[in-house]
C-alpha cells in the first residue's frame, strides 16, 4: 500500500480509522485504503451511509449557527475528524469574525491536518486528546491559552459518543466536561441508534459488525440512553430528534430516509 506524502509517520496506514472513514463518506481525500474498503464493506449493509454523515454535517452547521445567534462565540469541538468543507471554525467565523475554536481527535491523521488547515488562524487550535480523559483536555495548556471556560462555551461532541464503550464510562466524561462549563454554554450532539434507520435492526447490524472487526465498535444506543448525555442541561426545542427535524432550513420531507437515522439534539447549560 502506498504510503501519501501527507500521512504523518509513525501510523499504520493499513489500520482503518474511523474519522478517516467519516471523511470518505464525506468525499473528502485524506484517507487510505484500509479505511475506504472498511467503509464500503459497511455501505454494503447500510448504503446510505453517506447520506447520514451528510446530515450529521448539516446538523451541526445550523446547530453553531444557533450558538453564534445566542452570543456564543467560543467552541469546543472534541472528536472533530478531520477538516472538511464547512466544519467548526468556518462557520463560526463566517457567522462572527474572531470566533475561537479548539478542535480535538485522538487520530494523527486527524490532527496533522487540522494543523495544517488551521496553519495562520490565530483562532483555532487542535489537541491531540482523547474524550475518555477529559481532565486532560481541560488541562490542556494549548485549550486555556485560547478559551475562557469562565465564559459560556458550545460544546460539540458530534457522532463521537457512540465510539465510547460504556465500559469507558461516556457519561462520566460528558458529566466531567459539563462541570468545567461555565452556564450559558451549549452541548451540541449527535449519536447513532437503530432508531430511524429503514433497514431491519439485523440489516443495520451488518454495518455494526463492521465497525467491531476494526476494533472501533459502533455502539448503537436508544432515545432514553442518548438523552441521559443532557442531564444538567435544559434541552433546546425542538429537543432530541432526529437530524433532519433540528430546525431545518429545508421541509425535512424532502431529505433521504437514512438522514432519519441516530439522533441530534442541543442542550443549554443553566
Amino acid at each position: 500500500m502506498e504510503r501519501p506524502a501527507w500521512a504523518p509517520r509513525g501510523i499504520d496506514i493499513s489500520v482503518p480509522s474511523v474519522s478517516r472513514i467519516y471523511d470518505y463518506y464525506l468525499g473528502g481525500s485524506h484517507n487510505f485504503e484500509s479505511d475506504r474498503e472498511a467503509a464500503r464493506k459497511a455501505m454494503e449493509f447500510m448504503p446510505g451511509l453517506p447520506k447520514i454523515m451528510q446530515a450529521n454535517r448539516a446538523f451541526m452547521r445550523r446547530a453553531v449557527g444557533y450558538a453564534v445567534e445566542r452570543g456564543i462565540t467560543q467552541f469546543l469541538d472534541i472528536g472533530s475528524g478531520i477538516p472538511t468543507f464547512g466544519n467548526v471554525h468556518e462557520v463560526a467565523q463566517e457567522l462572527h469574525p474572531g470566533a475561537r475554536v479548539a478542535y480535538v481527535d485522538h487520530d494523527p491523521v486527524a490532527v496533522a491536518h487540522s494543523e495544517a488547515v488551521l496553519d495562520g488562524n490565530p483562532d483555532a487550535v487542535v489537541l491531540a486528546a482523547d474524550l475518555r480523559k477529559p481532565q486532560e483536555i481541560l488541562g490542556s495548556p494549548q485549550l486555556s491559552g485560547l478559551l475562557d471556560l469562565d465564559r459560556p462555551v458550545a460544546l460539540l461532541l458530534v457522532a463521537v459518543l457512540h465510539f465510547v464503550e460504556d465500559s469507558d464510562d461516556p457519561y462520566a466524561a460528558v458529566a466531567a466536561l459539563r462541570d468545567a462549563l461555565a452556564p450559558g454554554s451549549l452541548l451540541i450532539l449527535t449519536h447513532a441508534s437503530f432508531d430511524g434507520i429503514p433497514l431491519t435492526q439485523e440489516r443495520a447490524g451488518g454495518t455494526v459488525g463492521v465497525y467491531k472487526d476494526i476494533r472501533n465498535p459502533l455502539i448503537m444506543r436508544s432515545r432514553d440512553e442518548i438523552g441521559r448525555f443532557f442531564e444538567g442541561y435544559e434541552m433546546v426545542e425542538p429537543g432530541l430528534v432526529s437530524m433532519p427535524l433540528w430546525r431545518p432550513e429545508a421541509p425535512p420531507e424532502q431529505e433521504d430516509p437514512f438522514a432519519f437515522s441516530g439522533y441530534a439534539g442541543v442542550g443549554l447549560l443553566t
